[in-house]
């Protein structure tokens, strides 16, 4: 497999290494520069520790005037620019440049201002997604989008990877809550994207932005929308004798017109790897389980509740329990948040995938994915956003076995490509990274992918910035073998990429 690495990808730039380091260091306080092997090792990686490159400097600016010296540095010097939050993406965007400089944007972690009245917040990139909605607390609100790693995860990676969550079938993902971004270019010019009034001059960019991985530009400034918090919340955890059922009662609630707060499903081995790691009473001997939440006034929360009941109820659910306190609705959901972290529990690593399909072929896929365990010779365990069709796939292996890695990226890209295959998607809310450069080849035509690569161009002409997620070339696609490039021909031709 023709796997995109880090040094495959550095041959065409050639930075002036001392002369950026010189003019930086002159501009840049000393405790903000990173040169020191012990120091810039923690940013070899993001999430997805299966590639690593250890940054020659990483700079760590504590305001937006640092942040536009760094990048006007960097485009005088021929530097590559890789920007990273958290640290926590999972799909190696914020991998570093083996010539390049890393830019952590954690310490512009300032709440500039929270507007009860428009129901608004304007943060700085470093906030954690989680401290928007404490601060926003206090007034009724809270900010929508919650991925799971929440209570570490930087609204700045949110953005640059469109992160979802499990209410995001209901409240939309990061790009349907953020209004605003103050962006600063690679020559240094700051530009805004969007705006707080119902419409903005100009293109419309700001969609485009949102989910283009540090690619485009740096964010600096953020203005996300709040929500007030609903009077009650509560979730029903159904149990199935099989996945295929639980997947028939997820196609059954939104048919029926009902919109849950969210609505995710865990297969047996996932609840089996997690049940000991939260206690949130899960049902063991089910084949799959159901997180099934509603939320508003208890009058809809009791009308919800009931009309879902009865319809997993008809579908074959071999047991229904509502949450009784707010307490045990947490607990519910904890189980599910923590499924990645609890597969540590039962595998030295996993490769946590991310591709989005069709929900009338939830059965389908996990039964393949099923048969592909037997292929690759790997266990794999499921948990995924099943309202809206995004799967996560784990896939458990362990790094000190020979031949391991290179059989779960593989069984990865079979995954991917099944997604392709129903009419889905390569990636739901983890972005493409370095992880799904060839599966682009498989889902996108050659007019797409030069299109992508023009737009790039527009925001980025000199092609510094996070350089190694190239989009893929025809050599690279005709290589892998999954397009066919001499006609651009690409399966279901009608179904919008994005």
């Amino acid at each position: 497999m023709d796997v995109v690495t880090p040094a495959s990808q550095s041959k065409a730039i050639v930075p002036d290494f001392p002369g950026f380091l010189a003019q930086i260091a002159a501009e840049i306080p000393a405790h903000c520069i990173l040169t020191r092997s012990d120091q810039t090792k923690v940013y070899e990686c993001d999430g997805l520790s299966l590639y690593r490159e250890q940054p020659p400097v990483v700079l760590l600016p504590e305001n937006e005037a640092q942040v536009i010296a760094i990048l006007k540095a960097c485009q005088q010097h021929n530097m590559p620019v890789v920007p990273r939050g958290s640290g926590t993406g999972l799909s190696g965007g914020a991998t570093p440049h083996p010539q390049g400089v890393v830019i952590g944007l954690a310490k512009l972690n300032r709440i500039v201002r929270l507007d009860p009245a428009t129901c608004t917040a304007v943060v700085g990139p470093g906030v954690r997604n989680l401290a928007i909605s404490e601060a926003a607390a206090p007034h009724g609100l809270y900010y929508a989008p919650d991925p799971s790693s929440q209570i570490a995860c930087s609204i700045g990676g949110n953005v640059a990877e469109n992160s979802g969550g499990v209410h995001c079938l209901k409240y939309g993902l990061t790009v349907h809550n953020v209004i605003r971004v103050r962006v600063v270019t690679i020559e240094g010019e700051v530009i805004e994207l969007g705006g707080e009034a119902p419409d903005a001059p100009g293109l419309n960019l700001l969609q485009a932005f949102v989910g283009s991985e540090g690619m485009l530009g740096l964010v600096t400034e953020v203005t996300v929308k709040l929500i007030p918090r609903p009077q009650l919340a509560r979730v029903i955890m159904a149990s199935f004798p099989s996945v295929e059922l639980a997947g028939e009662g997820v196609t059954r609630i939104i048919a029926d017109g009902i919109i849950p707060a969210g609505l995710e499903l865990m297969d047996k081995r996932s609840v089996h790897m997690v049940e000991p790691f939260v206690n949130a009473g899960y049902d063991l001997d089910a084949e799959a389980i159901l997180l099934c939440e509603s939320d508003g006034t208890p009058d809809e929360v009791a009308e919800e509740i009931e009309r879902v009941e009865a319809l997993l109820k008809e579908v074959g659910a071999s047991r229904l329990q509502v949450s009784s306190s707010e307490t045990e609705r947490l607990k519910f959901w904890a189980g599910r948040k923590n499924a990645f972290p609890a597969a540590g529990r039962i595998s030295p690593d996993y490769y946590c995938m991310d591709g989005t399909i069709p929900r009338r072929h939830l059965g389908r896929v996990l039964g393949a994915i099923e048969q592909m365990e037997s292929r690759f010779g790997l266990r794999c365990s499921n948990v995924f956003h099943a309202g809206d069709g995004n799967l996560h796939p784990l896939i458990l292996f362990d790094a000190n076995k020979p031949g391991e890695i290179e059989r779960a990226e593989e069984f990865g890209a079979a995954i991917l490509e099944l997604c392709v295959e129903v009419g889905g998607t390569i990636t739901g809310e983890h972005g493409v990274g370095l992880e799904k450069i060839n599966q682009m080849c498989t889902q996108f035509s050659r007019e797409e992918l030069d299109a992508f690569s023009a737009f790039k161009r527009a925001f980025d002409p000199y092609g510094l910035l996070n350089p190694l997620k190239l989009i893929p070339t025809l050599v690279r696609c005709a290589e892998y073998g999954k397009m066919h490039v001499h006609q651009g021909e690409v399966r279901f031709p009608d179904i919008p990429r994005f």
